[in-house]
């Protein structure tokens, strides 16, 4: 396969990724808006929101108030934000029209559709579109794409670059929906346990669509470090840590097989798994989950860098 093949089905499936999370974090937000302010001093949910995005600065300089309009307006439909659900659609609907034949037609008919339906939300009336709606809408379209590959790709090495777009974008917005509720959101320490902590971490499960797997594998009170062994450590959960660099692994295990020639992304993602499997808990909350998490973060975008180098400036035809 041409390393350009394989970049565009990479990035098409990280926007892809990248486009259900902007929506994961709008429902965050729009929930987490109507806990009540205990404190009166923890900070505006909607700039929390925002700072997991990145996107502050560019939100500043465009609007005026953190409110949900402005930054329902800003995640969904603004052109000018990388990360909004409008750029992620369009830019992964480009990435797969440029490598339209090594698409299946019902890939490629579920990514258009969900093109053409946006753009006729970009013509409802605003007051009509509520932002529960919206991520709704955004979160069924990707499901649709990603079942569509799930039954209709053939298993070779296409599959397995568009499956390493998916479990190194989800890595990183999983660490990022984690983080922004439990460093960005809760006012300090002193509320760690509190009603306010748990009805947030009970919120992050609903954002994820986790209660049910939760429930279902863990007995008695909702706890930070049941949701936490859940989210980072569970191999189980489809969306944990844990399970998207097992992922990965086994995509880059899947492309070096195939090209019978191991690389060094192999190696960094193994490490990045060993170093993951051996972690518990108790060593995740005594680090601080936020520098936990910000190391993650910084290790899975080191391994997507060596990916990009190893795979997509120069794989062999």
């Amino acid at each position: 396969m041409l390393s350009r093949t394989a970049d565009h089905l990479y990035w098409m499936s990280r926007y892809l990724e990248r486009a259900e999370t902007t929506a994961r974090l709008l429902e965050v937000g729009a929930r987490n808006a109507l806990l009540p302010d205990l404190s009166g001093g923890y900070r505006n949910d909607w700039e929390a929101v925002l700072r997991a995005k990145g996107g502050y600065e560019l939100f500043k300089e465009k609007y005026d108030e953190a409110n949900q309009r402005n930054i329902g307006t800003f995640l969904f439909f603004d052109a000018e934000n990388p990360s909004s659900v409008l750029s992620c659609i369009n830019a992964a609907r480009e990435n797969a029209r440029v490598v339209r034949t090594a698409l299946t037609s019902p890939v490629w008919d579920a990514i258009n559709t969900s093109y053409q339906d946006l753009k006729q939300l970009q013509r409802t009336e605003r007051s009509k579109l509520s932002l529960n709606d919206l991520s709704e809408w955004t979160m069924r379209v990707c499901h649709l794409v990603r079942g569509a590959i799930s039954a209709t790709q053939l298993r070779n090495d296409g599959y397995s670059f568009i499956g390493l777009g998916t479990s190194i974008e989800r890595a990183d917005n999983t660490a990022r929906l984690i983080d922004v509720k439990y460093y960005v959101l809760l006012p300090s320490v002193s509320y760690v346990g509190s009603g306010l902590d748990q009805s947030q971490w009970a919120l992050l499960l609903q954002s994820m669509t986790a209660q049910r797997a939760f429930n279902w594998t863990y007995t008695g009170e909702i706890t930070a470090s049941k949701i936490a062994h859940l989210l980072i450590l569970n191999r189980q959960f489809p969306r944990s840590l844990l399970s998207c660099v097992q992922w990965t692994c086994d995509h880059l295990d899947d492309i070096a097989a195939a090209y019978q020639m191991p690389t060094r992304a192999q190696d960094v993602a193994h490490q990045l798994l060993d170093d993951l499997s051996r972690a518990e808990v108790e060593d995740i909350f005594d680090e601080g989950l936020h520098e936990f998490l910000a190391r993650f973060m910084a290790r899975n975008a080191g391994l997507a860098n060596t990916i990009q180098d190893v795979y997509l400036h120069g794989m062999p035809a």
